[in-house]
């Protein structure tokens, strides 16, 4: 795909000669006169790089990096002057400028600097997106015949275009599964953009789909790109699909459908071609009946129907899940600890209703917890709440559990058990038990992830 450059020079013939130039190189070219056009053109258009002359009447050129930098971070932007100083030059890039063409700018050099910025810019996304990969577990851990079978309908449809239904309970692992599919995708290079369609306000969710325009409400003060829009090339990872409204629905199919979308308060039609997953632990058919979910959008999105197993379908799969899990945590600095035989049997015949998000909560909180090296079964049957009332630690042994963490760790610790009861005492009513202990809705999903707690 053609990189577009912004030229945003006061001088009609720089801007006519450079975008002659830059066209025969196979760039498109967008231009302004002035400072604020160019800014009304960032929030209007995609670009991939900026040539901004710094003399120019109303807003100088440091003004206008010094704003495309706060809104634009990534945005590679090379400064061209008619009467640099050296102080200038330095200034503009410690603010962020990646290069400094004096005038008459030299084509050759030009079109080296816009292909090293570009290729920086290039080399810096691949970094953060294989930085973000490595940060998540993206291997489906277990050889039960379930994830095996599990693994290879991945390898399968990965490679494909197809769109992919995940279905499964909550904590089972769906967000791994997509994120395997995209890995081994043709796209890989690309981002997956994700949405928890649960997590975002109603009122809200339209512009985090498709963005919105500056001064489109209360609130937007800036122009935004939206998740379909950062998807663009790439996979976008819609998140409990069986959240989303009836009205918000309707505009999503539309969406998948013609893969072309217009911001919230814009009229501009934007293109971009986009793959699909989505993952639901709702039954979606019996939502369909009810008349909660569309019929059509659920046939749309159903092309390949994956279902991840509980973590109780598949308990053979406990030992390797914990030695995995028990590896990041001494990444972490929790040092090392060792799973008797006895512990981990006990684990295998635990229920796990919160699957293998559960495992992992209780790892690392027997790795915190436990003062010994060697994990044994009482511990475990003491933390799981499944040992004798008679061998329940005492004020003394609770003590000794606590001794070694520190203030973060404990808070933590009581944070999750806190809002795993109140959780259940709701049925899992996000919105009630927000209200019963006196925080917003928003701020206790976002505490809920931070804890990688179950909503149960």
């Amino acid at each position: 795909m053609a990189k577009t450059i912004l030229i945003i020079d006061d001088e009609a013939s720089i801007r006519e000669s450079l975008s002659g130039i830059l066209s025969d190189e196979g760039f498109l070219t967008l231009a302004a006169e002035d400072g604020q056009q160019g800014l009304s053109l960032l929030e209007e258009e995609r670009v991939d790089l900026v040539l901004l002359d710094i003399w120019m009447p109303g807003l100088d050129g440091l003004e206008v990096l010094k704003r495309i930098k706060e809104s634009y971070a990534e945005l590679p932007v090379i400064m061209i002057s008619g009467h640099g100083t050296i102080e200038t030059a330095v200034q503009a890039t410690k603010m962020g400028a990646y290069d400094f063409i004096e005038k008459p700018p030299s084509y050759d050099k030009i079109i080296l600097s816009i292909n090293n910025a570009l290729d920086l810019a290039r080399l810096k996304k691949e970094n953060l997106i294989l930085r973000q990969q490595t940060h998540r577990a993206s291997q489906l851990t277990g050889n039960s015949a379930v994830m095996v079978k599990l693994r290879q309908l991945v390898e399968r449809v990965a490679p494909t275009e197809a769109w992919v239904l995940i279905r499964g309970e909550h904590g089972t692992g769906k967000e791994l599964v997509a994120q395997s599919i995209h890995r081994l995708s043709k796209n890989a290079a690309k981002p997956m953009i994700e949405l928890n369609c649960a997590a975002i306000p109603e009122e809200l969710i339209e512009s985090e789909l498709f963005g919105h325009e500056k001064g489109s409400f209360t609130g937007a003060t800036a122009s935004r790109r939206g998740k379909f829009d950062l998807a663009d090339g790439g996979t976008l990872f819609l998140d409990e699909i069986g959240d989303m409204s009836l009205k918000t629905q309707a505009k999503v199919l539309r969406i998948l459908q013609e893969q072309k979308f217009e911001r919230v308060g814009g009229s501009k039609t934007i293109q971009v071609e986009v793959r699909v997953l989505a993952a639901t632990n709702k039954d979606l058919e019996q939502e369909i009946e009810n008349g909660t979910f569309r019929a059509d959008l659920f046939y749309r999105l159903n092309v390949v129907p994956i279902q991840v197993p509980p973590l109780r379908e598949r308990c053979e799969d406990i030992p390797l899940l914990v030695a995995d899990f028990v590896a990041d945590n001494a990444r972490k600095g929790l040092g090392e600890k060792v799973f008797s035989s006895s512990a981990l049997q006990a684990m295998m015949q635990h229920g796990w209703p919160g699957n293998v998000r559960e495992l992992r909560n209780f790892v690392e909180r027997v790795m915190i917890m436990c003062p010994a090296e060697t994990v044994d079964e009482a511990m475990v049957g003491q933390l799981l709440g499944t040992a004798p009332a008679e061998s329940a630690p005492s004020a003394v042994g609770l003590d000794a559990l606590y001794h070694s963490l520190s203030y973060k760790e404990a808070k933590k610790i009581f944070e999750r058990d806190f809002l795993k009861v109140r959780l259940a005492d709701n049925a899992g009513n996000i919105s009630q038990t927000a209200e019963q202990i006196g925080l917003e809705r928003s701020h206790l999903h976002r505490k809920m992830k931070s804890l990688s707690l179950d909503e149960e």
